[in-house]
This record gives C-alpha cells, sequence and structure tokens, in this order.
C-alpha cells in the first residue's frame, strides 16, 4: 500500500509494454485485445464480468460525446454486480494495481470510470 494506506490504481493501454512498476496488472477489458498473447500482455488476472455489458459497451460505441452518459450507465452497473465486491478486495491488497484495457482513448474509457468508483470507494 501506499503511504496513506490506498493502493494506487493506475491505467495502461494493453499495446504498451508491461514494466516491474505497473505491479498487479489486471485486464479489465470483456474482450482479449486484438493481437495480444498471454506472454506480452503479462497480466495476473483477467477481471472481465467487471467490464461494462456487451449492450452498454456496443451503445456507446466509445463516443467521447457520450462519456458522461455511459459512465453513469457503468456505474450503475457495477453498483449491481456482485463480483465487484471481491474485485474491490483483490483490488486493496495489492500497493500498486494497474488496469489494462484496449481502448484507444486514455481519458474516454470504461477504465476510468472503473479506477474512480474503486478509489472512492477504498477512500470511504
Amino acid at each position: 500500500m501506499t503511504e496513506n494506506n490506498v493502493t494506487d490504481i493506475r491505467l495502461k493501454r494493453a499495446y504498451i509494454d508491461a514494466e516491474a512498476s505497473d505491479g498487479y496488472r489486471v485486464l479489465v477489458d470483456r474482450l482479449w485485445p486484438r493481437g495480444q498473447t498471454k506472454e506480452k500482455l503479462c497480466v495476473e488476472r483477467w477481471a472481465k464480468g467487471i467490464a461494462p455489458s456487451n449492450e452498454l459497451r456496443k451503445s456507446w460505441q466509445h463516443d467521447p460525446a457520450r462519456f458522461d452518459e455511459f459512465a453513469e450507465h457503468y456505474r450503475q452497473e457495477l453498483n449491481q454486480n456482485p463480483a465487484i465486491d471481491e474485485f474491490l478486495e483483490l483490488v486493496a491488497e495489492q500497493p500498486v494495481v494497474t488496469f489494462i484495457y484496449a481502448a484507444k482513448d486514455e481519458e474516454v474509457n470504461h477504465a476510468v470510470v472503473l479506477r474512480d468508483l474503486l478509489l472512492a470507494q477504498l477512500n470511504q
């Protein structure tokens, strides 16, 4: 854990090489990133059960203009997902966790929403 006892959650595209400083690497996409092998991706866990539903992902289509709407719906999905509690416990046990995602936009993607929600819960 970090000095203030809060896990450091980082975000990284699946197409950027793994580094030791990434800590515990978790793929947070529902689909495996195109062209990536297990060895290349180097993740300890694939948390596809907490990724946005297929319906939500397809309806959003990564449109930045609709990100706030998408984020609200995704938070609702996460709050109703029983797997989020176990995932939160797993994250809390690690000093550094890096969420791996395939989206091209580094600021407008579901990993940002997931990180922010978990950090808010960890800081309560």
